[in-house]
């Protein structure tokens, strides 16, 4: 590890110590994620460090969220966990027109938290290293604006940038349909750059041969052109689900 690296790393355990907090249990992958996403800069890191650690004790059991808690967002058969892809990395796959905006907005984030930790942890090998990330991939083929939810879109992309930080390899958008763009444009401006830079909108034949080649065809259900069956989340044991410890 670069010598900067290593001061910046040592600047953040002190700035985490400053906030009454500690970076104790953390290895240096999950401690330069924080880095990574605050451009290096070991204070900012530290106070995203301390935020998430705090937003973590308060939402998520040390288990993780329990299944029972979320089974009626469960129960619409919208999130399929494929993987890994060509890159290693685990597939998560929204199946946008099961989706429908949440009544329960506090259900709602305990879901994309249960999403999120158990689309991580099936790319855990042995032991978790703490820079695991995931690819996502979002279908709107055959949405209406019943499906329409901007946003729960919001609440997904800011949990990744906030609580998730550098988890996200990459993320396709398959089959936009015109009326979603303009919904698209508004979610964007809560996007930071780094996240809108991972995103792929896949629009043509080229794109999408690209997509196919960079997931790889064993991740890629049969309905996508390749050869995995589609999963249902629910249906995939792991044998931990809260890889945030």
């Amino acid at each position: 590890m670069e010598e900067s690296q290593e001061l910046a790393l040592t600047q953040l355990r002190t700035s985490v110590e400053k906030l009454a907090s500690s970076t104790e249990g953390y290895e240096k992958p999950t401690l330069m994620r924080f880095l990574v996403a605050r451009s290096m800069n070991p204070d900012n890191a530290a106070k995203m460090f301390v935020d998430w650690q705090k937003w973590r004790a308060s939402m998520v059991p040390p288990n993780g969220i329990p299944e029972s808690e979320v089974r009626d967002e469960l129960e619409f058969g919208k999130i399929c966990l494929q993987g890994p892809t060509k890159s290693g990395h685990p597939l998560v796959l929204v199946l946008c027109s099961k989706h429908f905006p949440a009544k329960n907005a506090i259900n709602f984030k305990k879901f994309v938290v249960y999403v999120l930790d158990k689309t991580i942890a099936s790319g855990i090998k042995d032991k978790e290293v703490g820079d695991e990330k995931l690819v996502a991939v979002f279908d709107l083929a055959n949405i209406t604006y019943k499906n329409l939810d901007a946003r729960g879109l919001i609440t997904s992309f800011q949990f990744l940038q906030s609580y998730y930080p550098e988890r996200l390899a990459k993320c396709y958008m398959l089959h936009m349909p015109g009326f979603f763009v303009s919904v698209w444009r508004f979610v964007c401006r809560f996007l930071e750059k780094s996240t809108q830079e991972k995103i792929v909108i896949v629009t043509d034949g080229e794109e999408e041969i690209k997509f196919k080649e960079e997931v790889g065809v064993d991740a890629l259900p049969e309905e996508y052109g390749g050869r995995a069956k589609l999963a249902l989340i629910q249906d995939v044991l792991l044998p931990q689900t809260a890889p945030e410890k």
